[in-house]
Order: C-alpha cells, then sequence, then structure tokens
C-alpha cells in the first residue's frame, strides 16, 4: 500500500476522455481522466455516475439543465439518467465507478479502462 498522488499518475497520458484507473475501492475503480470537448451522451442504468472536479471546469450537461462544476466540486448523475459531459478546456476529473462498468453505459461504445 502507498499513498496515490493524482498528479503524478495524470502527467503520464496525454489523450481526453480515456479512464485510467489509480485504485480500486469496494469492487469500485477509482479513476482519473482528462476531459476536453464534448463526450457521448449516455446513461447508466444500474449505478450512478461520480465525477469530481480536480483542475478546470466541467459541464455536465442533463436533459432538463446543466449542472456547472470547478475545481473541488462534485456531482453524482442518478442511475439511469442521461447526461454528457462537456470541457471547454481541458479539465482534470477523479471519477469513481463500480469495476467493469462502462464508461458509455454500453460496451460497444466504451473506452477502453487502463490500470496506471
Amino acid at each position: 500500500m502507498a499513498a496515490i498522488n493524482l498528479q503524478q499518475k495524470l502527467s503520464t497520458f496525454s489523450e481526453h476522455w480515456s479512464p485510467k484507473i489509480v485504485a480500486d475501492f469496494n469492487r469500485h475503480d477509482v479513476m482519473v481522466v482528462k476531459a476536453q470537448g464534448e463526450f457521448d451522451w449516455h446513461s447508466h442504468p444500474d449505478t450512478d455516475d461520480f465525477f469530481l472536479v480536480l483542475k478546470g471546469k466541467l459541464t455536465i450537461r442533463l436533459r432538463d439543465r446543466e449542472v456547472h462544476l470547478g475545481p473541488g466540486e462534485l456531482f453524482v448523475v442518478p442511475q439511469g439518467v442521461e447526461h454528457c459531459p462537456v470541457a471547454d478546456e481541458e479539465a482534470h476529473i477523479l471519477l469513481i465507478e463500480p469495476r467493469g462498468v462502462p464508461n458509455t453505459g454500453d460496451e460497444k461504445t466504451a473506452a477502453t479502462k487502463t490500470r496506471i
């Protein structure tokens, strides 16, 4: 067991919307991701979706409103709610999802999660 430096982990990659697993927590993946531009509209039928902004700004578009997040702010999208994360400029995000959950809600369109 060792401390995990999230900034160091984020410095090891440059691609956007490609989640990197940095820890396990009660059968959940704790991940960091660099976000820029618009991700896909999607939902997760069986789980909530956790977003914590570490750096930059992130907008979570919902069908009826937008949630704007800055550093240190988090938002949990309830299960089954369609949403679309958007970052006008690069943002660094911490995500927590049950292990094996595709980030788009669909295995066919999901990004491959790698461990760093």
